[in-house]
């Protein structure tokens, strides 16, 4: 597939891919659901890819969701748009590759949907983040209503799903919507670091830690704890022996 909207570049195993869409302030559309529903199926069969790194072009992250293209829509399509975006971005969270958000500028509506199913969220300090759905009469349709609480409280996705309140990256920080925030400059620089860091430790535990995570915080807490001591025991005898022996010899492993 011939991509518009999307630009990647992979870089020793990081792929970067870019939201190419300023003039729109890369308002999520039909045709970026589907580039990036391809791009995923093409990076889960891809073993070049090791992490990637989701950010965008001008001066948005994500500015939200195409209002041109939904003003048009009927009930039926307008449910057919939310489950188009929900199934793409849930595609994102079973990949078992990690998947760093570095959030560049404005994070809104579908937006910070789009960053809410990644699995690290890094910001430039000009960052600005909102679900301001409920000012149109909406409410988030990629399952923002979903994550949002799971991420930072109950109590604090009412607060931004029912005020439509824009927040700024030190927030966002402080509620733990975000794991970190830097100087625009050094955002890029900032998230590729962290994914040589990864890039470093055990592969398949990194996998792993993924799927028993996501998982886990899906199940009660006795089935995720089963979950975790399952996928435990696969890596003994196997890549954990290596890191273990490593560790007793003094020696870097060689996963």
């Amino acid at each position: 597939m011939t991509f518009k909207i999307l630009k990647t570049k992979n870089q020793d195993g990081i792929l970067t891919i870019t939201i190419s869409r300023p003039e729109a302030l890369n308002a999520l559309n039909t045709a970026f659901f589907d580039e990036m529903d391809h791009l995923l199926d093409d990076i889960s069969n891809d073993d070049s890819v090791k992490i990637i790194i989701i950010t965008a072009e001008g001066k948005a992250f994500v500015a939200g969701a195409d209002i041109a293209e939904m003003v048009n829509k009927n009930s039926i399509e307008g449910t057919e748009f939310s489950v188009r975006g929900q199934k793409v971005f849930r595609k994102m969270e079973h990949l078992d590759k990690p998947i760093i958000a570095a959030i560049n500028g404005f994070a809104l509506g579908g937006g910070l949907e789009l960053a809410l199913a990644c699995d690290i969220r890094l910001a430039s300090d000009k960052a600005r983040f909102g679900q301001p759905e409920v000012n149109l009469g909406l409410i988030p349709g990629f399952a923002g209503t979903q994550r949002l609480p799971r991420l930072i409280g109950t109590a604090n996705a009412l607060w931004l799903l029912m005020t439509a309140e824009m927040i700024d990256a030190a927030e966002a920080l402080r509620i733990g919507l975000v794991q970190k925030v830097f100087v625009p400059e050094e955002l890029i620089e900032s998230a590729n670091k962290m994914a040589q860091l990864i890039l470093g430790k055990g592969p398949k535990a990194v996998k792993k830690i993924k799927k028993v995570v996501r998982k886990g915080m899906e199940a009660d807490f006795d089935s995720g704890s089963q979950l975790e001591a399952q996928e435990f025991g696969t890596l003994f005898g196997n890549e954990g022996e290596e890191g273990m022996r490593a560790f007793l010899e003094k020696r870097k492993p060689k996963f």
